[in-house]
């Protein structure tokens, strides 16, 4: 049996405003296991971006428990967090979060230089990442002077570049154009036959009707998890169609 990368059981997240209590997440259970490629879908406000923030343990949850790798995350102090965010979960971000002060190459390495890893051993990882993502070409170009495509190509590296457990992406073909997006997801779709664990939010219903499996969200709550419907019925759902960010 494969190894279970998240376990959710019970996760509740909860905000306070004022008097009031605002449950955002209410009781999930979910289960992600090695190699999986999992969607997450749902009208703004059903909680999609509050999940991912806890999956990537930039926030904790109010109640229930998250497991990465068989870790219970709330047993982490912050300094554990942030060793576990770098080691152990890619990140890839709708607005590509790269530094436009550093070339293709140090965007790259950066995870790499904060672990301590020694230049020698950093430049030929990320070379071999930037090759797979079809990047070689512009090692030494900035952010400023990529596309679109590009500069979610070289995030895709960076996320790999630690050899992470749990990769998270939030929308990253949301800023593409369809031809960008295209090619983004051709690159999710073979990581994903690689075996690494993909966790993906997005508001794009084509893209949610290609996933293998889907978590919808509706106030919260995980109302369906499976197989993903047909494409012409996602593109009729009121759920899916609604998309936008939570």
């Amino acid at each position: 049996m494969r190894e279970a990368v998240l376990e959710l059981s019970g996760l509740v997240k909860e905000f306070r405003a004022g008097d009031n209590v605002l449950r955002i997440l209410d009781g999930l259970d979910c289960v992600v296991h090695q190699g999986e490629l999992l969607g997450i879908v749902g009208a703004s406000g059903s909680g999609k971006t509050t999940l991912l923030n806890i999956l990537g343990c930039l926030d904790r949850p109010s109640a229930g428990s998250y497991r990465l790798s068989g870790r219970d995350v709330a047993q982490l102090d912050d300094d554990e967090l942030a060793r576990v965010r770098n080691r152990s979960i890619g990140f890839v971000f709708q607005s590509f979060q790269l530094i436009p002060q550093l070339t293709v190459l140090e965007n790259v390495e950066l995870p790499l230089f904060y672990q301590g890893s020694p230049r020698k051993t950093r430049r030929p990882r990320c070379e071999e990442l930037l090759s797979s993502v079809g990047m070689m070409h512009r090692l030494g170009s900035y952010p400023t002077q990529l596309s679109g495509g590009e500069c979610q190509r070289v995030a895709i590296a960076r996320a790999l570049v630690n050899k992470p457990a749990l990769l998270l992406a939030d929308e990253p073909t949301g800023n593409l154009d369809s031809k960008n997006g295209a090619e983004v997801m051709q690159l999710f779709r073979d990581m994903h036959r690689e075996g690494r664990t993909i966790v993906m939010v997005t508001h794009n219903p084509e893209i949610a009707a290609a996933l293998p499996r889907v978590l919808v969200m509706q106030d919260g709550r995980i109302v369906r998890d499976g197989a993903p419907e047909s494409r012409s019925s996602a593109t009729l759902s009121p759920t899916l169609a609604a998309g936008g960010r939570a």
